[in-house]
């Protein structure tokens, strides 16, 4: 079956797109919407009141309850732990020890400083861990090398090249990178200009992928998406 996650916003602001939400209720509408056209897993980067990506407590509590009382409770919600949100690794850590809600995944940049401490606060605390392994950064080698690579959930494949025209060959790339670590779940997917080809690439493979306004704001054709869920439905045509 092909397995499609839905990114809903990602870093993007409303000033990208109207569409992409930014409030709780905005992105339980944008949830609902998107797994009712066929996404299976929700990731969703949750806000500050400014609209920024926040790893705080309050608004991680905010995000997660209003997904998931409008989800059914068999569609797994994550969310980022990315260093844009907090620079510091080590408070970064802290935030993810005083969650008060917790999310099904979330993904950690294996190539950020501090990865391994927020991966670990993660299994401390019994949330999934999806590695994401950025093609054009050390990632890989440092998640290979890792003692809790066996005790990730899944490894997201993180395409940065956003050329349409060599998207797809970045992709094998960093897949021949990975190795031995293909025998674990794996996630590919792209962004921007690069989204279209390796999602195509994924599913030619047999991979799970994910699509969304983090990811691409432009449907396949060029047009701009009108919600995650436009986009889904393109995915899985």
């Amino acid at each position: 079956m092909f397995r499609i996650q839905v990114c809903l916003n990602g870093p993007r602001g409303a000033g990208e797109s109207a569409a992409v939400p930014v409030t709780p209720g905005a992105m339980a509408e944008a949830a609902v919407a998107a797994v009712a056209a066929g996404a299976c897993d929700v990731h969703v980067h949750p806000k500050s009141p400014c609209g920024e990506d926040t790893l705080s407590p309050r608004a991680v509590a905010a995000a997660l309850t209003a997904i998931r009382a409008a989800l059914p409770a068999t569609v797994p919600v994550g969310v980022t732990t990315g260093a844009w949100a907090e620079p510091d690794p080590r408070r970064r850590a802290e935030q993810v020890r005083a969650w008060t809600v917790l999310p099904d995944h979330a993904s950690v940049n294996w190539h950020e400083p501090g990865a391994e401490e927020v991966a670990a606060a993660l299994v401390e605390r019994g949330v999934g861990v999806e590695a994401g392994l950025w093609s054009g950064t050390d990632g890989v080698r440092r998640f290979l090398a890792s003692p809790l690579a066996p005790r990730v959930l899944r490894v997201l494949a993180e395409v940065t090249d956003t050329d349409p025209a060599t998207a797809e060959t970045s992709a094998r790339a960093l897949l021949a990178e990975l190795g031995d670590a293909r025998g674990m779940s794996v996630l590919l997917h792209g962004e921007d200009g690069g989204a279209w080809p390796v999602l195509r690439l994924a599913r030619a493979l047999g991979l799970a992928t994910r699509t969304g306004l983090e990811d691409t704001l432009l449907l396949p054709d060029g047009r701009p998406a009108p919600s995650s869920a436009e986009l889904v439905r393109a995915a899985l045509r």
